[in-house]
């Protein structure tokens, strides 16, 4: 067995050479006096000698060069430890050197990389020594287990919710793993390493799952079709099972898809006595509320106005783009509601990076909506609904 305190001061070297061959450390690896301090304070001549023997042996390897104190270059203090070879070192220790942990996680996850193109952002992160969500190489596993996840769950043709622990015990025979790979799964369903972290039950919502089932909730003087009764909608909201509700009974004058919660609360509010539907989208929606959603716009009369308001964000666009597809399919164009950069005062703006903002504009694109793309991309901020 190597002597601790030795193996302790060749892991720090081993670090520093992997960072090195990274490219996120500029100088050469070495251990100066400073970080010799463990060995150099040690005042016991066999601990020393221990010390050093471990020292000597990875220098014949040729993982090393050391450096002793000038006056006594053959039998004095060590002062100085230079890298060698870094795969050298590494086999020395039983460790890993990075590039190979690299090689690894590359040669699993490239089959996927067509599929899901956020896993070139991933590595590239992880190759620079840098986590994503507190994940690096050594987890590409469960970034596959994930794509398993997201793979059944959109081949899966029931638009119902169904619960995330009996799912995961059935797709990877662990009633919790979904949940332990959640932040996989955001990242790899918003396709993005900057996005903001979204809440749990966001991310398994997207994904037709949930922990404990919400009812949508849904505002407006409108008459809803239910499975078992037709009724005008209670003041200010009412929630509902997205399974119970079936389309809407007489006449609208529009119909608005509201991302956040506290505005849909106050739009309930104000909008309590006109023909115009709210739903309250929970983020981005389940399967089974975006079937509730195809149901409730089949029987709009065309050219009716179908608006939805979100955050003038990435995460706002992509919703948005998913919406605008429901709603084409059910015959009708989805229009943005308080989301061009006119409606943002300068003192909500907050600047958002290129990227975040060629992704706005891919998902504004997708929603049938290019010249607000290019607005949003010029203007260069992002901006949540609450603000507005």
């Amino acid at each position: 067995m190597k002597d601790k305190i030795a193996q302790d001061i060749l892991l720090k070297l081993l670090t520093m050479g992997n960072k090195s061959a990274a490219g996120v450390r500029k100088h050469a690896p070495a251990l100066t006096a400073t970080k010799l301090k463990a060995y150099g304070s040690l005042r016991n001549w066999h601990q020393k000698n221990q010390c050093e023997e471990v020292f000597l042996e990875a220098r014949d390897l040729g993982a090393i060069r050391i450096v002793r104190d000038k006056l006594n270059p053959n039998d004095g203090l060590i002062e100085r430890i230079e890298l060698v070879d870094t795969g050298l070192l590494a086999q020395f220790l039983n460790q890993t050197t990075h590039a190979d942990v690299m090689i690894d996680a590359m040669t699993l996850l490239e089959p996927y990389l067509a599929q899901h193109d956020v896993l070139e952002e991933v590595i590239s992160k992880w190759s620079r020594m840098a986590n994503v969500r507190g994940s690096g190489p050594t987890d590409a596993r469960d970034w596959v287990e994930a794509i398993t996840v997201i793979d059944r769950c959109s081949r899966s043709q029931d638009a119902t919710l169904s619960p995330v622990r009996e799912t995961s015990a059935r797709l990877l025979r662990n009633s919790k793993r979904i949940e332990q790979l959640t932040a996989q799964l955001d990242v790899l369903l918003q396709g993005s390493i900057e996005a903001a972290a979204r809440a749990p039950t966001e991310v398994w919502q997207e994904l037709g799952l949930f922990k404990e089932e919400q009812p949508v909730l849904l505002a407006g003087n409108v008459t809803i079709a239910r499975t078992r009764v037709t009724a005008l909608l209670d003041e200010p909201y009412t929630g509902l099972p997205a399974s119970a509700v079936q389309s809407i009974s007489g006449l609208i004058d529009a119909v608005l898809t509201i991302e956040n919660l506290t505005t849909f609360h106050s739009e309930a509010k104000r909008h309590a006595n006109r023909p115009t539907l709210l739903i309250y989208t929970a983020g981005m929606p389940s399967p089974a509320w975006r079937a509730m959603y195809h149901r409730l716009l089949t029987g709009v009369r065309p050219g009716t106005p179908i608006y939805h308001w979100g955050d003038v964000d990435e995460g706002g666009f992509r919703i948005a783009s998913v919406l605008a597809k429901t709603s084409s399919a059910a015959g009708h164009t989805l229009l943005p509601h308080a989301m061009t950069p006119d409606h943002v005062p300068e003192k909500m703006r907050r600047s958002a990076s290129k990227r975040t903002l060629m992704r706005m504009k891919h998902f504004a694109e997708a929603a049938g909506w290019p010249d607000l793309g290019e607005d949003l991309f010029k203007a260069g901020f992002v901006v949540e609904q609450e603000a507005l």
